[in-house]
């Protein structure tokens, strides 16, 4: 059984280690992995954890405040392209990949015989994204690359792929996806970039320009553009691969034209890229780009919301630090009933985020493995479809939200560039935009019940896990979950037949609906199973769950009198273990 955190012991959320530091995503890890994976993964996180919460955190820091510079031209007025770097991310860059982060999801590790889940790279995505958000991109990006040749090269890509998967930093090739053009913005399908087969060259040139390039000089960026006469939309796009240099060892023809002067993410090059007649290669099949891309774009949008588990996880620790040490009117401030509710809640959103984004995780793991087995995964695809967009969807805005109050927290403190929140908060805002705003993956949860019926295994998910929960302390919880998801019931039954214009009007409002009910019976479920083991934790933090988004509290809950964050606040915030003999006490009072 885990025991409590001493937050006291620590001045700031730094120099210790986010692995042991994070008993939550311990907990979703060792769910998640079988037995012998998470045995050989747990002294690898434990290690990454303990780098992440020193050497990265120190390097991000550094980086964050002397930024990335380009060189568009050299000094004679030549094509150079060049992203210079400072010592220090290349320290971090070199350390992260060396960590087997993406390698060991793509290839066995050298003790053993497969790879790993990629449910693995997202947790040690998470305990990267403690510190450097901004690596943790193209860190992300390069595994998405990685899935796509995987999935659809047929071997003419192969040393790309062997870069985009290697070990060694020196043989690294780092992936990229250059979507975005400035006329089309989330209209994909409006990209106006074209390909033209090049007979001399024996390889194709992509002409236009893209608008936010992320990882901007990478080896292995993938990028979508229109043949002749292929149709238009998104179903006449195809997929190719642009290198940043040619196969002749010459920079590609292309311009990186500047940097985005951006709001965070400093540690990530992002800017504007004018295609040139560049060198690429054909990935996959023609005019099945768009198709090919979404296979990235699914990693890519749970590795966006691994990162917001890690930014949330950072943003709580700092907070519970500092008011665990900060002295106010005689006592530490985590002892004021104020105080305590926040850092409860701030704990059960961590908790709910990090349960749903693992869930997704897991699910997308097991479709991979069975496709790698010449297997069909239907049902883990199906649902998997549904609650990735909403993964992202909801655990981007808990990491603004929870990263704006941590500097709260820590008072003028946290607002000033010496306190990490500062960035925490700059680094979080761009988690709600990047792969699909809210409106946009609103609309994908949509498609997804309508092309994949995804509503069949959401309910059948959600039924089986409140039915696996018996203990009489989550009765009630358990009985506001299934009342909700009779509700969710009814407001698919009214999308799948309402008009498209209201179904798109309440997208947004369903999404965050199946993320409150999902989460609510997972979190119960697991609740049962820590209770099975002796502890009654977790039980807290799935009633105070279902307490704040599913129940209907009289008079904004004044009348109630929960004091659960005043006579439980240990337990939850410090990660306590609870006595399930003793849950009987935690239930409100009645009025």
């Amino acid at each position: 059984m885990d025991t409590a955190i001493d937050h006291a012991a620590h001045e700031e959320g730094r120099g210790g280690n986010y692995w042991h530091l994070d008993p939550t995503l311990r907990r979703e890890l060792r769910r998640v992995l079988a037995d012998d994976e998470f045995a050989w993964a747990e002294s690898r996180l434990a290690d990454f954890g303990e780098l992440a919460a020193t050497t990265l955190a120190d390097n991000a820091d550094h980086v964050d405040s002397v930024g990335l510079t380009l060189d568009t031209y050299d000094r004679y007025g030549d094509v150079a392209n060049r992203v210079n770097y400072p010592a220090e991310h290349r320290e971090s860059e070199r350390l992260t990949y060396e960590s087997g982060i993406v390698a060991d999801a793509f290839r066995a590790p050298p003790d053993r015989d497969e790879p790993l889940p990629l449910s693995h790279f997202l947790g040690m995505l998470s305990l990267l994204s403690y510190s450097d958000p901004g690596l943790a991109c193209p860190v992300a990006m390069t595994a998405g690359a990685a899935l796509v040749l995987e999935k659809f090269d047929d071997g003419t890509l192969a040393d790309y792929y062997d870069g985009l998967t290697a070990r060694d930093h020196d043989d690294l090739v780092e992936g990229a996806m250059f979507l975005t053009e400035r006329q089309g913005g989330s209209d994909v399908g409006a990209t106006e970039t074209t390909a033209e087969y090049d007979d001399d060259a024996d390889c194709y040139r992509l002409t236009g320009e893209k608008w936010f390039c992320s990882n901007l000089d990478a080896e292995g960026t993938l990028a979508l553009a229109r043949r002749p006469d292929a149709p238009d939309g998104t179903e006449g796009l195809s997929l190719f691969l642009v290198p940043h240099t040619t196969r002749d060892g010459e920079l590609n023809d292309q311009l990186y034209r500047r940097l985005k002067d951006k709001l965070g993410t400093v540690s990530v090059p992002t800017g504007e890229v004018e295609f040139r007649g560049a060198e690429a290669s054909l990935v996959g099949e023609p005019e099945d780009g768009f198709k090919q891309m979404a296979e990235m774009l699914n990693l890519e949008r749970l590795a966006n919301a691994a990162a917001a588990c890690g930014i949330i996880g950072r943003a709580l620790l700092e907070a519970t630090v500092h008011a665990a040490d900060r002295e106010a009117f005689g006592d530490t401030v985590d002892r004021y009933p104020l105080m305590r509710a926040d850092l409860v809640d701030m704990t059960v959103d961590h908790e709910a985020a990090t349960a749903f984004t693992f869930e997704a995780a897991r699910l997308l793991s097991e479709r991979e493995r069975a496709q790698r087995a010449g297997e069909s995964a239907d049902d883990e695809y199906r649902l998997m479809r549904l609650l990735v967009p909403i993964a992202k969807l909801r655990t981007g805005r808990m990491a603004v939200d929870t990263t704006s109050y941590a500097m709260e927290v820590l008072g003028g403190n946290g607002y000033v560039d010496d306190f990490v929140t500062n960035r925490l908060l700059r680094d979080a805002q761009v988690l709600p935009i990047w792969e699909g705003t809210e409106n946009v993956l609103s609309l994908d949860v949509l498609r997804a019940l309508d092309r994949e019926d995804a509503h069949e295994p959401l309910l059948a998910a959600i039924d089986d896990r409140l039915g696996s929960v018996d203990h009489p302390a989550l009765a009630d919880a358990v009985a506001a979950a299934r009342e909700a998801e009779s509700e969710l019931g009814s407001a698919l039954a009214t999308l799948a037949t309402a008009d498209r214009d209201y179904a798109q009007l309440s997208a947004k409002r369903l999404a965050h609906f199946v993320f409150d009910v999902f989460t609510a019976a997972l979190l119960l479920a697991e609740a049962q199973d820590a209770i099975d083991e002796g502890n009654g934790r977790l039980a807290l933090v799935a009633r105070r769950f279902v307490d704040r988004e599913l129940a209907d509290g009289e008079a904004r809950g004044i009348t109630s009198g929960d004091r659960l964050p005043l006579e439980w606040f240990e337990p939850v915030v410090r990660h306590e273990p609870v006595d399930p003999a003793t849950l009987a006490d935690a239930v409100p009072a009645d009025d």
